[in-house]
């Protein structure tokens, strides 16, 4: 109980830096959102991912993949699409997503109910990161900057400012060249508009299976080590860190396993951070509809079984594939 309160006391304390008047609404752990995964077409399927993600309802966050295309004209595009054998035929960002969202941005600043925004949390998965996809991103947000949350470039990068709160909130990666091009090269007094993870660090091991297997045995200081700084607001983990092997390898939801999950999520909170887990899925060959098979675990019963532990635990951004399933839980746990 003690510990409890120590955490809730540390995380009232940060809400002045983390944002304005709605931080208690929007701060983290103040709410569970779906993260649609993935959500955007693969080799022209599946089309129809964002509409049945936006269907379930908001707030909520949508994860977009990008690369920067070279277009037939000589010019470049940045482009949403998963693998890189994909680019031929992929939507435009702008069109894809920004004309998507553009009555739901414009509605909201109508109403002007704050108490909900961020409406949209945009999780921008880089797939490549040229300095002209960085730069071609910072353009389409400013040419939307009336939706956007930001926050002023300082002087004192480790010190987070408060956010001006907008209907969208956009999350970069924890690529250091992005740091460079979102935070960096930004002029202090400007504004911030993309907000980056703090990196997760290396798992021991001498292959990636090792690295993954030893994710669930490092402690919740390792994983979350730094606090929230001005450009860093947020974790991004594999579902590893909490059961070893991650979704294939999983077994039955432990009490251990639930502990593990709630230490992670209080590190976190208490670090000023918003925490994210990437991909909660339980799917048979018939329910696939393009997912990836490394983030099944298998049946949907066993999914629902993790997103309830999510859930009770306070996980800002629970991303999975099957966008309606997991919003049905959350309105019976909320």
């Amino acid at each position: 109980m003690i510990k409890r309160i120590g955490v809730a006391l540390a995380f009232f304390a940060l809400l002045p830096i983390v944002g304005q008047q709605g931080s208690r609404t929007n701060g983290p752990g103040a709410r569970v959102l779906l993260d649609a995964h993935n959500s955007y077409p693969e080799s022209g399927k599946w089309a129809d991912r964002i509409d049945r993600a936006i269907k379930t309802g908001t707030p909520l966050a949508i994860e977009q993949d990008l690369y920067w295309r070279h277009e037939s004209s000589g010019e470049y595009r940045a482009i949403v699409a998963h693998d890189s054998d994909q680019l031929v035929g992929a939507p435009t960002f702008q069109k894809y997503f920004f004309e998507r969202i553009q009555p739901l941005m414009e509605r909201a600043l109508r109403e002007n109910r704050r108490e909900s925004w961020p409406l949209v949390v945009l999780n921008l998965d880089l797939k490549t990161n040229q300095r002209e996809l960085h730069r071609a991103i910072l353009s389409l947000l400013e040419q939307h900057d009336v939706w956007l949350t930001t926050t002023t470039r300082t002087a004192s990068p480790e010190i987070p400012s408060a956010l001006n709160v907008g209907p969208l909130l956009v999350l970069g990666g924890q690529d250091s060249s992005q740091r460079v091009d979102f935070h960096d090269a930004i002029p202090v007094g400007q504004k911030l508009r993309v907000f980056g993870a703090n990196p997760v660090p290396r798992a021991p091991g001498a292959t990636g299976a090792e690295r993954t297997r030893n994710l669930s045995h490092m402690t919740v200081e390792q994983l979350i080590p730094a606090r929230i700084s001005n450009y860093g607001r947020w974790v991004n983990f594999p579902w590893a860190v909490v059961e070893e092997g991650g979704q294939e390898a999983a077994g039955e939801f432990t009490a251990v396993d639930s502990t593990r999950l709630q230490s992670l999520v209080e590190r976190a909170h208490s670090q000023g951070l918003w925490i994210r887990f990437y991909t909660l899925d339980g799917f048979s060959s018939k329910q696939d509809k393009g997912y990836t098979k490394s983030y099944n675990f298998g049946t949907l019963e066993a999914a629902v079984v993790r997103w309830r532990a999510v859930i009770r635990a306070g996980v800002d951004f629970v991303a999975t594939d099957q966008y309606a399933e997991f919003a049905e839980e959350l309105r019976k746990r909320h």
